[in-house]
C-alpha cells in the first residue's frame, strides 16, 4: 500500500512539469508494466481482474493525487518566473533517465540492431511535434470562457496528453506545452482548488479528452510491450532523446519572446539537482526490492 502510494506520488510529481513522463518514472521504479496491466484489466478485464486492478489503481491513485496537489499549488509561479532553472532540472531528469532505461531493458534490446530505426522514429515524433509547434500558431486558451473550438482543442490536447504520459519518453505535460495548453490547464486547476467554478467546464472537457485517451491507447500500448516489447523500448528511448530537444525549445513555447535554453541560461545546479533526483528514485527502487527480496 504505501510503496504503491509512494511510485503514484513520484509520478505525479513527474506528470505535473514538462521533462519527465509518469511512464518513465513507473519504467525507472520497475512498476510499468503492472500499471499499464492494471489499466487494461479495468477496462477490458474479467470482473476479477477489473476489481484486482481497481484496488492498485486506487492506491496509485491517493499518492498521484497528494503529489498533484502539491505540485500544482508550489510549482506553477516557479516555473513561470524560472523557467530556464525548470528547464535545466528537466535535462538533469531525462539525461541519466535514457542510460536507466537502456539497462533495465538491457536484456530485452541485446543484440537487436536491426530495431534501431524505431530510436529515430521516437526522436523525430518529439522533435517535429517541438519545431512545429514553434511554426503554428497555437490557440490561445482561456478556460473561464467556454467556446466550441477551445473546448475541441482542449480535448484533443487531453487525449494526446494521456497517451503521451502513459508513454515512457514524452511527458503528457511536454505535449501540453506543446499544444500551448500547460499553463492554461494547471493554472485553472489551481483556480478550481480556490473554489473558481468558471475554470470547470473546461476542465471537464479536457478530462473527457483524457479519458477518451485512455480508452484508445492503453490497450495497443500493452500489446505493443507484449508482441513488439524490443521495438516499444527503442521506441521509447528515441522520445526520451527527443524530448532533449523538446525541454530546450521549451521557453519559447511558454513565451515567444523567451529565448531557448543556452550556455548562458542553462542552470548547472538545477541540472545536477535533476540527476541527483532520478539517483534517488533509484535507489528507492533498490531499497524497496531488497525489502521484498
Amino acid at each position: 500500500m504505501v510503496r504503491t502510494a509512494i511510485n503514484g506520488f513520484f509520478m505525479a510529481l513527474a506528470d505535473s512539469v514538462p521533462g519527465v513522463s509518469g511512464g518513465t518514472i513507473a519504467l525507472i521504479l520497475g512498476f510499468y508494466d503492472k500499471f499499464i496491466g492494471s489499466i487494461n484489466k479495468v477496462i477490458y478485464g474479467s470482473m476479477s481482474d477489473k476489481k484486482e486492478g481497481i484496488i492498485y489503481l486506487i492506491k496509485l491513485l491517493l499518492g498521484w493525487a497528494l503529489g498533484m496537489i502539491l505540485a500544482v499549488l508550489a510549482l506553477t509561479a516557479f516555473f513561470e518566473k524560472n523557467i530556464y532553472a525548470v528547464s535545466s532540472l528537466f535535462l538533469g531528469f531525462i539525461f541519466p533517465s535514457i542510460f536507466i532505461i537502456g539497462k533495465e531493458e538491457y536484456k530485452t534490446i541485446k543484440n537487436k540492431w536491426q530495431h534501431t530505426p524505431f530510436v529515430i522514429i521516437g526522436i523525430l515524433i518529439v522533435a517535429l511535434l517541438t519545431f512545429f509547434n514553434g511554426k503554428v500558431s497555437v490557440m490561445s486558451l482561456d478556460l473561464s470562457h467556454f467556446s466550441i473550438s477551445s473546448a475541441a482543442y482542449l480535448f484533443i490536447a487531453g487525449a494526446v496528453a494521456i497517451t503521451a504520459m502513459f508513454l515512457p519518453g514524452i511527458s503528457g505535460s511536454t505535449v501540453l506545452l506543446i499544444f500551448g495548453a500547460y499553463l492554461p490547464v494547471i493554472s485553472s486547476v489551481k483556480e478550481l482548488l480556490h473554489l473558481n467554478l468558471k475554470v470547470f467546464p473546461m476542465l471537464v472537457i479536457f478530462g473527457l479528452g483524457i479519458i477518451f485517451g485512455a480508452l484508445v491507447s492503453v490497450k495497443g500500448i500493452q500489446k505493443c510491450l507484449e508482441k513488439f516489447r524490443a521495438q516499444t523500448v527503442m521506441l521509447i528511448i528515441g522520445m526520451l532523446i527527443g524530448s532533449l530537444y523538446a525541454i530546450v525549445m521549451g521557453p519559447t513555447t511558454v513565451n515567444n519572446t523567451n529565448e531557448m535554453l543556452n550556455q548562458s541560461n542553462f542552470s548547472i545546479l538545477f541540472f545536477l539537482i535533476g540527476i541527483a533526483l532520478i539517483a534517488l528514485l533509484e535507489f528507492l527502487k533498490y531499497q524497496f526490492e531488497k525489502k521484498e527480496a
